[in-house]
């Protein structure tokens, strides 16, 4: 059964990989046996995370990438094949958040909110869908949240970016079938850097014991299953989807 989630011999292309949920995602990859390309814009932070990962035994290797540059994207995609020999596992990790009332939200940080967490995955895809297609093997996995299906104040191009990276999601899928998968994995509030504020925040913090089932804040190794289900052949039959790993909070109406 092991063998299902198995990555032996895969590569698998990981944005946002320097640091954070990125970087755990990357070695749990590389744990299961892929190499692992750790893409981001940081070359000094991202050849720190690859030493870490060389250094645990992983094959890694490092990409210093805009993900939201096209023309850098289609450079980038051919020189990984090339020099990997091909992209079996994509995921879409990459995003930024800007906190702000929607009507006091400047349009240029709207936009590069939406560039980053929703035009870059489909730049992404595209051009590593196409080499999935030809040789009929692939797994995609875009990173949305909760906010991809609940709303909340003062993170409108966030939200409407992750309910616009599923609705992408699913759109692949339908194209992309029957040799690619292509799904979501969609976090609930894990403890990373991206919300520092957040985990400070007492008021925050009862709230949200209160409205998750697990009573507790999420943290990185709670995704890894997930993860690699949907990475790896046990997921096959599974494309499409949204997976929620929320510890119940979407579930409860308080």
């Amino acid at each position: 059964m092991s063998q299902l989630f198995s990555l032996q011999g895969r590569v698998a292309v990981v944005t946002g990989a320097s640091r954070g949920l990125g970087l755990d995602f990357a070695r749990t990859l590389a744990e299961a046996g892929a190499t692992v390309v750790c893409v981001a814009r940081s070359t000094a932070a991202l050849e720190a995370a690859v030493e870490g990962l060389r250094a645990a035994g992983g094959t890694a290797a490092a990409v210093t990438l805009d993900i939201t540059d096209e023309a850098a994207i289609a450079a980038a995609v051919p020189d990984i094949i090339a020099r990997h020999g091909r992209i079996d596992v994509l995921v879409n990790n990459a995003g930024i958040i800007y906190r702000a009332p929607v009507l006091d939200t400047a349009t240029d940080d709207w936009r590069r909110v939406l560039d980053t967490d929703l035009t870059a995955p489909f730049l992404l895809a595209r051009a590593v869908g196409r080499h999935m297609l030809a040789r009929r093997y692939g797994r995609i996995v875009n990173i949305a949240s909760v906010m991809g299906v609940v709303g909340r104040a003062t993170v409108g191009g966030y939200v409407a970016a992750k309910h616009g990276l599923i609705g992408l999601t699913r759109t692949l899928a339908a194209e992309l079938g029957p040799d690619v998968t292509v799904n979501c994995l969609s976090p609930g509030y894990i403890r990373t850097e991206l919300n520092v504020a957040l985990q400070q925040d007492r008021a925050f913090n009862t709230m949200l014991e209160t409205r998750t089932a697990s009573g507790r804040w999420g943290t990185p190794a709670d995704l890894r299953g997930a993860l690699l289900l949907l990475a790896s052949d046990a997921g096959a039959y599974i494309t499409g989807q949204s997976l929620v790993v929320d510890g119940g909070l979407t579930s409860i109406l308080a």
